[in-house]
């Protein structure tokens, strides 16, 4: 009988084993294996870092040439000290991923369309996307080019021999917790991860093209009406190189195909492909002022890159000292170097170039197998890429993509009769050309900026800047200001690449790059300024090339008029202006809204509301009601407005911008689309829609009032998300103010990613801070510690660290490297 409770205790504890260490799958979605994650000796316990934890240590790699000492203050910001810089580069690679060793897996991943390997199928078309799109062949033809070059080839060596050292001193206790919680082991770096991840960031900056929304809304709408809603010029444009600059006689012509539009775009079918973008608003804010603006005479440079809110954040502070350069900023884990930061001589700094780069060609295949297409009057032979996309939990995936020569370049068909899903290409086949398959080498440019000395070093370290175009600062202590809207910009003519184009001939393939003498761009201007805000880079009328249509034009207008104002200019007037939360877009349109409401017959909630909107001082400051008010009112305006002509539209099409509508308005009080056309009135008055939109929008602001949340920061609701999006880990509620239209561009999950000012003078002064921590690990106190700091709209001095200095109070742990 004895043998009876022996043989069920063996069977309970054997189950116990088995389910506890395995991984199972709730509800679709996977759980850890709980016997390996509660485990005390390698479980999340491990994870829990110590307040009073210690860092140093002593290392050793055969890797290394010489010594590195690297010293990390109070706010675990490593200041690297290295004999040898390519020592620097291989520390910097074992510091990334110590400290955010998941984060790089996750967006290299991601960018690879490999997130299935991990996460399961619910990733699976998401990864037959960026498949489809080309990320991986984009990042194998820069590694090419990269690898060609010796220098950056050795840097990246160095950078992922330093990964992976650390990856190897891995044991299971060490792993970060999301890899514990999803059950998985991190793979060993290497240089196409790097520039993997360096087109993942190119995909996030320039890929919001609306290639399928402006077709259908060139069909949809008459052209009339197609030219109201979407202009090519902004009449209050303030663009980056100020109206009537003179610019380079043009180079090349691209000449534009007779009668396009009644050649092909009247002939379209809708395309109906509702694609994954990046958010419209990734852009960003930076400027310089000249030392004969400052009040201590030395130029000042600010950037404030504006992109997604998350937890590890997608930047990492570090100094890197080594005989060749002395070097402080935000990079990128997942690359060597600094991308945004200041040396000895000058400082650097980007915004998104905000151009389309990225356009669709309508294939013409000779029969079902896809192995002939049609172009310049012959049939071509189609090339194959196969893709296998492991599925964790289920078998591979086998994805087919074809590819097409379009103009000596090999552009995959992203869209076809295997793809459409919920994206129904409507049986058509489109090939993507994108600029970012090109071979370049983005890396070399950061190297060469690291190492900048003055204004030619800058020219032409950012000459090797392909993709994604951004519009580069740059400020020197000999004086020098500037700034360039640098990028392989493909010259088109007017519309060239707003809509999916025919790919059966070379008429309307991009017919040349503009040179780099042509490229806009400011050197030392009278104004004593330079800046950008994502706005159009020049004048419709006088720059010669066609730059598009659809920019954010606020801001810049709002960061110009300040700057033009100003004189005596310190390092607090910077911080006042980055965080200035003034709406100049609200200060065009209350007015407008204001002049057309009747306060007579307002009720008296109704007055209430509207008294808030005409006492607001229009700054979206956090407690501001009068904020909440506006952006309410204007969103439901809107909606009236455009709501009937869009009634019967598809899903996949194009809005108006905001401005396009106030300028409409402020132009013609009679503007067309004010009518409702689904009434018998020939237009309904601005005052009848006012009334109408301000109804719809007290039935919202009463309960917004009932339920705490009418102050600004309440409604916009700020909030800084874990990657993989565990709630647990994030930072909910901010008290942050800003806005879309604000130079503080502080949306619900998006915003200034990174903040710093650099003065430059004799002895550099610079300050900087972003909305996360230097670490990954959630159980760490440096895992979101910035955070509070950034949400106030303060900052932390940018220590440039000598090595003299590594006995300061502020050098918390110190970690030798060497190579024995």
């Amino acid at each position: 009988m004895k043998l009876v409770p022996l043989i069920i205790s063996s069977f309970i504890t054997c189950t116990l084993v088995f389910v506890l260490n395995n991984q199972w799958s709730i509800g679709g979605q996977k759980i850890p294996a709980f016997g390996k994650f509660l485990s005390p000796q390698h479980g999340f316990w491990k994870n829990a870092e110590p307040k009073d934890y210690d860092f140093s240590s002593d290392l050793k790699f055969t890797d290394l040439k010489g010594k590195v000492n690297v010293y990390l203050d109070e706010r675990l910001i490593p200041h690297v000290f290295a004999e040898f810089e390519n020592d620097a580069y291989f520390v910097q690679g074992y510091l990334h991923a110590k400290f955010r060793l998941w984060q790089m897996e996750l967006q290299t991943h991601a960018a690879a369309g490999r997130l299935s390997e991990i996460i399961g199928k619910n990733t699976l078309e998401r990864d037959r996307e960026f498949r489809r799109l080309g990320m991986v062949y984009a990042a194998e033809n820069s590694l090419k080019e990269l690898e060609e070059d010796t220098e950056t080839k050795a840097v990246c060596d160095a950078y992922t021999a330093g990964v992976n050292a650390y990856i190897k001193s891995l044991g299971e206790r060490d792993l970060p917790l999301e890899y514990k919680l999803i059950g998985y082991k991190p793979e060993l770096w290497s240089n196409l991860k790097t520039v993997l991840f360096m087109k993942y960031m190119s995909h996030s900056l320039a890929s919001h093209e609306e290639d399928f929304e402006m077709t259908n809304a060139k069909v949809l709408f008459s052209p009339q009406d197609f030219t109201k809603l979407f202009p090519s010029v902004q009449d209050s444009l303030d663009p980056i190189i100020p109206k009537g600059t003179p610019f380079e006689k043009q180079k090349i012509f691209p000449i534009a195909p007779f009668s396009k539009d009644s050649i092909y775009l009247t002939k379209q079918k809708l395309a109906n492909i509702n694609e994954n973008k990046a958010d419209k608003a990734n852009g960003s804010n930076n400027w310089a002022v000249s030392g004969k603006l400052t009040k201590s005479g030395a130029p000042i440079l600010c950037n404030d890159p504006h992109l997604g809110l998350n937890l590890p954040s997608i930047w990492y502070e570090i100094q890197i000292s080594t005989p060749t350069m002395n070097l402080y900023g935000a990079s990128f884990p997942g690359a060597p170097g600094v991308m945004i930061g200041f040396n000895d001589s000058c400082a650097f700094g980007f915004t998104n170039g905000g151009r389309d780069i990225r356009d669709y060609y309508e294939i013409k295949f000779k029969d079902n197998s896809r192995n002939e297409y049609f172009y310049n009057q012959s049939w071509q032979k189609t090339k194959w890429r196969i893709e296998i996309i492991k599925v964790a939990g289920t078998k591979d995936y086998t994805d087919s993509v074809s590819y097409v020569n379009l103009g000596g370049y090999w552009c995959p068909v992203m869209y076809d009769n295997n793809f459409d899903g919920k994206r129904s290409s409507g049986k058509r086949f489109l090939a993507v050309r994108w600029k970012a398959h090109d071979p370049s080498n983005e890396l070399k440019m950061f190297s060469l900026l690291n190492h900048a000395k003055n204004y030619l070093d800058y020219c032409n370290a950012i000459s090797n800047l392909e993709t994604p175009g951004q519009n580069c600062v740059f400020a020197c202590k000999n004086g020098d200001i500037a700034i360039k809207t640098q990028g392989s910009w493909p010259a088109k003519w007017k519309e060239q690449g707003d809509y999916i184009m025919p790919g059966t001939d070379s008429t309307y393939l991009w017919q040349g790059i503009i040179p780099q003498d042509e490229i806009p761009f400011q050197f030392n201007p009278e104004r004593g300024f330079v800046s950008s805000a994502n706005q159009k880079p020049a004048d419709d009328y006088t720059y010669p090339y066609y730059l598009g249509r659809s920019f954010p034009i606020y801001r810049g207008i709002a960061i110009n008029r300040k700057l033009k104002a100003m004189k005596n200019i310190t390092v607090d007037d910077m911080i006042a202006l980055q965080t200035d939360n003034y709406n100049v877009f609200a200060e065009s349109a209350r007015p407008l809204m204001m002049s057309a409401m009747n306060e007579k017959i307002l009720k008296t909630d109704e007055k209430r509301y509207f008294d808030m909107l005409k006492s607001w001082n229009l700054k979206n400051d956090v407690g501001s009601k009068g904020a909440t008010v506006f952006e309410l009112f204007w969103e439901k305006f809107y909606d009236v407005v455009f709501e009937d002509e869009y009634a019967k539209m598809p899903s996949v099409i194009s809005y108006p911008d905001e401005g396009t509508l106030l300028e409409g308005i402020l132009k013609d009080k009679n503007y067309s689309f004010l009518d409702n056309v689904t009434t018998s009135k020939k237009i309904e008055s601005l005052n009848n829609i006012i009334h109408q939109a301000f109804a719809r929008t007290v039935v919202e602001l009463v309960e917004l009032e009932k339920d705490g949340e009418l102050d600004w920061e309440k409604y916009k609701g700020t909030q800084i998300n874990h990657l993989a999006k565990l709630p647990a880990f994030a930072r909910k509620n901010l008290a942050i103010g800003g806005g879309k239209h604000n130079i503080n561009a502080t949306k619900a999950t998006h915003g200034p990613s990174w903040r710093m000012i650099v003065s430059l003078t004799d002895k550099t002064e610079a300050f900087g801070v972003y909305p996360g921590g230097q670490s990954g690990n959630p159980g760490s106190k440096f895992y979101d510690n910035f955070i509070d700091q950034w949400t106030k709209g303060k900052y932390y001095p940018l220590w440039m660290m000598t090595q003299q200095e590594k006995q300061n109070d502020r050098v918390k742990w110190v970690i030798n490297f060497s190579n024995n």
